[in-house]
């Protein structure tokens, strides 16, 4: 298995990236470590797991909040002997669909600050760890494409989230310690059948790929624990390209 014997956390476990992810790691042998602000969702993706024969332990937390990021990282690699893979999917509440001209400072800034707090400090509480250990693999989700209309402060976020990875990377490498995004155009998945405009966004998602197809949540959480495991032990300050071809490179 490709995490066997692994420690991962993953913020943001109680939700859809985080809980397709989650079970992902827990198939390919790895402890998932689900950390979150509402307890329920956490158990209602760790409860299947042990089902299924999976070890998952959950933690009610705010990963935007410094001392308890910090506490969490100390107690699992204390308690479980390491900490292996940390990946952060919280939602980072930005807006899309008002043109920056006539948003408010508040809603652009929101998820730029956001992605950037937490991304820096769970990274930056795995990286103690990982760099004792002398390894470990640092994720991180979204990546960045072509410019698009109306999406606010996202793509500000991206970039940002982007120079950080490169800067963990080019530090990290020395410990054996590797950062890696996973670039994504979309998970059409993600989006609720009632959504409003759910087809059109969809089509659109779609439309743009080579493949003639979206992400799903299984690739993603196929290529996480892949980007997570050994056998991806040369890849590091790089990009994992799951677009299905929307964005090229």
């Amino acid at each position: 298995m490709l995490l066997e014997r692994k420690n991962a956390v993953i913020y943001g476990g109680g939700g859809v990236i985080g809980g397709a992810v989650a079970r992902a790691f827990a198939r390919e042998g790895a402890r998932v470590h689900l950390a979150g602000r509402t307890a329920a969702r956490l158990e209602a993706v760790a409860e299947p797991i042990r089902a299924a024969g999976g070890r998952a332990e959950t933690a009610v937390l705010d990963a935007l909040d410094e001392g308890a990021v910090d506490e969490h990282a100390d107690e699992v690699a204390a308690k479980f002997g390491g900490l292996d893979v940390s990946f952060n999917v919280i939602a980072h509440g930005d807006v899309q669909g008002t043109p920056l001209a006539e948003m408010s400072l508040a809603d652009f800034e929101r998820p730029v600050v956001t992605a950037v707090r937490t991304t820096f400090l769970t990274a930056r509480a795995a990286a103690r760890h990982m760099m004792r250990q002398r390894s470990g693999a640092i994720l991180i989700f979204g990546g960045y494409g072509p410019p698009m209309p109306r999406l606010g402060g996202l793509l500000v976020a991206f970039g940002a989230l982007e120079s950080l990875r490169l800067s963990l990377a080019c530090e990290l490498g020395p410990y054996g310690v590797r950062v890696v995004t996973l670039q994504t155009g979309g998970v059409p998945e993600t989006l609720p059948e009632d959504f409003e405009g759910r087809d059109a966004i969809v089509g659109d998602l779609v439309g743009k790929t080579m493949l003639g197809r979206g992400a799903s949540l299984e690739d993603v959480g196929n290529v996480a624990a892949f980007a997570a495991s050994d056998r991806a032990r040369t890849i590091t300050g790089s990009a994992i390209n799951i677009t299905c071809g929307s964005v090229p490179g």
